[in-house]
């Protein structure tokens, strides 16, 4: 995710790579990383800390408050952290980098290495508009990004962190119907995804309700309505909302 943000970034020209730090306990993907884009090869992460004015951490999250910890005292004044770990609470972060720090959490998705993400933008109180403009700019840089208040991150969990996987569980099913029908199975997911993909853009671009949509497909006594008849039969909707239920359950009991 952290190289999805870095090539997001350099890829919009907001910023040059020569402005840009990075470290990694590893040497070899430090210099990969610098041969590939051009950017510092910092040899810690106080070296970041210290030259940075916006600083990612782009660590797993049972690491993240550890780093952050040892990186503080070597953060300038007014420096903007900005973790993607999920699960780590803005209080969790402000205990491991002081509370005088502006911080923003975030929840990026998968698809964001396909510049094809969501994000969710969490500013503390002492991030200013601009700084929560730059950022939301920067994730914008490789998908869609929105403002979203703490209580909301768990619902984010469920509804885009988490969804890639119910949606590549949907495209599988679905080839292994088409396959089932005779079609070949690498033509099958690429008839699959190609149609969940369009369906998202509508909802996107049309400005219609799901709903609305849907009744446009489903010509009177035809194919599609068939279908719809046995996904509702099957609990396709309430197998969803469970699902999702769960999922922001086991978020809400992690950030404890």
């Amino acid at each position: 995710m952290g190289k999805a943000i870095l090539g997001g970034l350099i890829a919009s020209g907001q910023v040059q790579p020569g402005q840009i730090w990075v470290y990694t306990p590893s040497a070899d993907n430090v210099a990969a990383l610098h041969d590939e884009f051009g950017i510092n090869a910092a040899e810690s992460a106080q070296d970041v800390a210290q030259a940075a004015d916006i600083v990612f951490s782009a660590v797993k999250p049972n690491i993240t408050v550890k780093v952050l910890s040892e990186v503080a005292s070597s953060l300038n004044k007014e420096s903007l952290v900005v973790s993607i770990a999920a699960g780590v609470t803005l209080d969790q972060l402000a205990r491991a980098l002081g509370h005088d720090r502006k911080i923003i959490r975030t929840m990026p998705n998968t698809p964001s290495l396909v510049n094809a993400g969501m994000t969710s933008i969490t500013p503390n109180a002492l991030v200013t508009p601009e700084d929560v403009a730059d950022i939301v700019a920067i994730f914008r840089c490789f998908g869609e990004a929105e403002v979203v208040a703490e209580p909301m991150i768990h619902p984010v969990v469920g509804v885009s962190g988490s969804a890639p996987a119910y949606v590549f569980m949907f495209i599988e099913a679905m080839a292994d119907a088409a396959v089932l029908g005779g079609m070949p199975r690498a033509q099958a997911y690429k008839f699959a995804a190609q149609a969940v993909m369009g369906s998202a853009k509508m909802v996107l671009e049309t400005g219609k309700h799901p709903g609305e949509l849907k009744d446009m497909v489903c010509s009177p006594g035809g194919t599609t309505i068939e279908a719809v008849k046995v996904l509702e039969e099957k609990g396709f909707r309430a197998a969803v909302i469970d699902a999702m239920q769960a999922c922001m359950a086991k978020s809400e009991a992690m950030s404890k």
